[in-house]
Order: C-alpha cells, then sequence, then structure tokens
C-alpha cells in the first residue's frame, strides 16, 4: 500500500494534474531541463501548486523507476474548500467545531488526531498546503478509514483560514504551554476551532497572536508535554462535555 498513490514521469504528473488528481507532494529534480519540464512548470505555476526541487539521489530513493526527475504522491482523498465548508455548517445550524493543525509532521499523529476528530464530531481539519505532514497511505491506516468520513480542506496560509473563521464568528483556541488559563475555563458551546501545533515547536507565535483564547491541559508528573494526538482527544472531549 505505501506506494499506491505515487506517480513518477513528467507526461503523467502532467496528466494526473490535466485531470484534476490532487497531488498531495510533488518532486522536482533540481534544474530539470527540457520542453517538458518547461510544460509542467508552466502548468504548476497556472494552478499555484507547490514543489520541492530535489538532487537526483533524493528521487532514486524514491523509486527505482525511469522517474525523468519527477516523482509525485496523489492525495487518496479529495480536499475540501474551507468557505464552502465553514457555510455549509452554519446553515445546518449546529454549532461548528473546526481542528486546524499547524505544521503538524508525524503522518500517525495526523491520522490518530482524524480518528479522534471524526469520533468527536469535528465538521472538518484545517492544514497548511507547505510543511505540514502529508495525507499519505500511512494516515489512511491511522485513521483507521476516518479520513474517508471527516472534510479536510488545505489552505494557503494557517492565518488566512483563522481570519476567515472569525470573520465567520467562529472562536479561535490555540493549546498551547504558554496559556494562563485550562482548557477547562474557556467555553467551547459557542462557535470553536481549536489548534494544535507541530510535535516540536508546537503553535508559532504568529498564530497564538491571532488566537482569541489560550489554553492548556494540567499537568502533575515531571514530563512536561503529552503527545499532541493525546492533547488533542482530551481537547476535543472537553468540547463535547461542554455541549452535551
Amino acid at each position: 500500500m505505501k506506494n499506491e498513490s505515487q506517480i513518477f514521469g513528467i507526461r503523467a504528473v502532467i496528466e494526473a494534474i490535466n485531470s484534476g488528481k490532487t497531488i498531495d507532494k510533488l518532486f522536482i529534480q533540481k534544474g530539470l531541463q527540457g520542453e517538458l519540464a518547461k510544460e509542467l512548470m508552466s502548468l504548476l505555476k497556472k494552478e499555484n501548486l507547490n514543489f520541492s526541487s530535489v538532487p537526483i539521489e533524493k528521487l532514486n530513493r524514491l523509486t527505482r523507476k525511469n522517474h525523468q526527475g519527477v516523482v509525485a504522491h496523489i492525495a487518496p482523498i479529495e480536499f475540501q474548500d474551507l468557505e464552502n465548508l465553514v457555510l455549509q455548517v452554519i446553515e445546518s445550524g449546529k454549532t461548528p467545531l473546526f481542528l486546524i493543525l499547524d505544521q503538524l509532521s508525524d503522518v500517525r499523529n495526523f491520522g490518530a488526531i482524524i480518528r479522534t476528530a471524526e469520533c468527536t464530531g469535528v465538521h472538518g481539519i484545517i492544514i497548511q498546503k507547505k510543511g505540514g505532514a502529508p495525507v499519505s497511505a500511512d494516515t489512511v491506516k491511522t485513521s483507521a478509514g476516518a479520513i474517508f468520513k471527516i472534510p479536510i480542506c488545505k489552505v494557503d496560509h494557517i492565518k488566512d483560514a483563522m481570519f476567515y473563521l472569525q470573520a465567520s464568528g467562529i472562536q479561535i483556541v490555540a493549546a498551547t504551554e504558554k496559556a494562563t488559563s485550562p482548557i477547562y475555563d474557556i467555553d467551547l458551546t459557542t462557535p470553536t476551532a481549536i489548534v494544535m501545533g507541530s510535535e516540536g515547536k508546537g503553535i508559532s507565535n504568529s498564530v497564538i497572536k491571532i488566537a482569541d483564547h489560550m489554553a492548556k491541559l494540567p499537568m502533575y508528573g515531571e514530563i512536561a508535554s503529552l503527545n499532541v494526538s493525546v492533547a488533542c482527544g482530551v481537547f476535543l472531549y472537553e468540547s463535547i462535555r461542554q455541549r452535551m
């Protein structure tokens, strides 16, 4: 299952993009030349798609096939448009609950969070196009299939998504150890989006500044932090407790 979503070769990637496939990760050899390469780069610019420029050794590690300097991974799901999703949830009469993942990098944590989010009724998960964990076969497996049951939105910038949510009447709660208030003091019965940070650095300072509230979990042991997927589960179940 590991490489089911992998495609390689310039023409194959061009055709995948033109057919509407969602490219999750794209690796292009540094200094790639030729007419087909120019056609690909023009298409990427037109579609506003990101890619990583890498040495050929990286591509050779990804596949032993004749990759022609290009390897891509097709996402196993179709990503949702954030604005449309928010409008749908609001118009449904439900109290919105969204989850924002700021640069989460581990696919297993990502999958575990998706599973918990689906179990707790989260209406959508928001991730950034660049820098976060890919939606890979490992993500699908760890989510136990939940990834096919919950909308996921990929946005250019997390901060822009936060501004849009706030303009839509949805408060932003940042889960961070820098907070002075525990999550239990935050009202989660109102429209809410919870932000979880990366495994190593947590939530970036620029994102924290935008949040309406900061909240933390009380810690009584010697270890200063929880695994992000575990902490996320506690936050989401506190929202359920308050909304019951």
